[in-house]
């Protein structure tokens, strides 16, 4: 145990038994996600931007194994000396590493042997866990919400490996829909110009990309009170945006015409119209849900289309500090995942990210921390953009108004979508 006074030492043990609770959760809920899939599904590589699923569970065992039991546990023999080879993702300081491009290659080891990987990581960090230092919880912290992160990319890297199935498997059933009513046309929150404060204000988990808290610079603006449909995207599409060069930037018509794009990611036209594939496999397009797996260039694009902009990070952040960032329809358990339709406004929150307009680049004072975990976030603040609110597979839990996701601008497979802003 920690230094302290006795009155602080059922303190402590609260802390640890809530901490070991979250740990056996947050790892519950991976295996549940793989629970359907064959060792075949979980080894496969669909792209380069995707990594297998039995990557996804090696890849945040290694995490906790060597940045906590390795670093801070004396005795603590790794489970097989030849794996931080395969499953270390970025982090430099931790030595060579297996290409990511090549990680479907990986046919050994088994899913079955990654599964007794995370019960061996698992039952010696949680034996470990009430002699850990705060260094260390603090590790065991970060690793939680480091998994919630892959817990995302397991469901949108399964979804695209389907994809690429011409028999289009569904990995979970859901009953078909009923037709929902259409939402009101969008509406508009006008926001006066004004100093903000931004980022995150301390006091609870965030990542070190979040802050400093800092100052920001509002103009008159207004920000959509809901986000565009699918039906709105089609009108788009319909319209002719995706061959009217005026509304791209130059590298996104570059990409459009070079990838022969024409609409979001995993819809297809048909003489019944569109249809989009899902986890429930293929169903017609829902034009009342939030359109989805469109990349910052479509979202610029259909901005500009109809004569808006998408908002800055400041903007949307300004807006959302009074929200309940837990509402909104994000991933509770292993179950269907797909962004829900709205009747009116839905808020901010969930079902799918938001792209912004503002480059994911550092905040006035940020500092990485220190060691190999320094290489977390800050080193790729160069080239993407930022987005935010979480999505229909983003843990329900893991959102806050402060929290910064990003991708380059032409990666569309995470659940990622458009809500409008302009000026006034």
């Amino acid at each position: 145990m920690p230094e302290g006074a006795p009155a602080t030492l059922s303190a402590a043990a609260d802390l640890d038994a809530g901490l070991a609770d979250r740990f056996a959760d947050v790892r519950a809920l991976s295996l549940a996600l793989a629970e359907p899939l064959s060792d075949a599904d979980a080894t496969v590589q669909s792209m380069p931007d995707a990594s297998p699923a039995k990557w996804h569970l090696a890849h945040t065992t290694w995490f906790f194994e060597t940045f906590v039991l390795r670093d801070h546990v004396d005795g603590y023999r790794k489970h097989d000396e030849r794996w931080p080879f395969l499953f270390n993702s970025y982090y430099e300081a931790e030595g060579k590493r297996h290409a990511r491009d090549r990680r479907g290659m990986v046919t050994r080891p088994t899913l079955d042997e990654v599964r007794a990987y995370r019960a061996h990581v698992d039952a010696a960090l949680t034996a470990a866990l009430p002699t850990l230092s705060g260094e260390a919880r603090t590790l065991v912290t970060l690793g939680c919400h480091h998994e919630e992160q892959h817990q995302e990319l397991l469901v949108t890297d399964i979804l695209h490996l389907l994809s690429e199935n011409p028999l289009e498997p569904a990995l979970w059933g859901a009953p078909r829909k009923q037709p929902v009513a259409m939402p009101a046309p969008i509406g508009w929150i006008e926001r006066d110009a004004g100093i903000v404060e931004i980022g995150h204000a301390g006091g609870a988990f965030a990542f070190d990309c979040e802050g400093p808290r800092h100052r920001a610079l509002l103009h008159p603006h207004a920000i959509a009170d809901r986000t565009v449909t699918n039906g709105e995207w089609a009108r788009f599409i319909a319209d002719g945006g995706y061959r009217d060069a005026r509304h791209w930037l130059a590298d996104g018509w570059a990409w459009v015409k070079a990838e022969g794009i024409t609409a979001p990611l995993y819809w297809e036209e048909s003489d019944e119209g569109w249809t989009r594939f899902g986890l429930d496999g293929r169903r017609a397009v829902d034009p009342a849900a939030p359109v989805t797996h469109v990349s910052f260039f479509e979202a610029d694009a259909y901005a500009s289309w109809a004569d808006a902009r998408l908002p800055t990070e400041a903007e949307w952040e300004a807006l959302a500090a009074d929200q309940d960032a837990t509402s909104g329809n994000f991933m509770d358990d292993a179950g269907p995942v797909e962004p829900r339709p709205a009747a009116d406004a839905p808020g901010l929150f969930g079902d799918v990210w938001e792209w912004t307009g503002s480059a994911y680049r550092p905040y006035p004072g940020f500092t990485p921390a220190e060691g190999a975990v320094g290489e977390y976030n800050g080193k790729f603040m160069s080239g993407q953009f930022v987005l935010r609110g979480g999505s229909c597979a983003t843990p329900r839990g893991h959102a806050r108004a402060s929290y910064r996701n990003f991708f380059y601008p032409h990666q569309r497979w995470q659940f990622t979508g458009v809500r409008l802003a302009k000026d006034i």
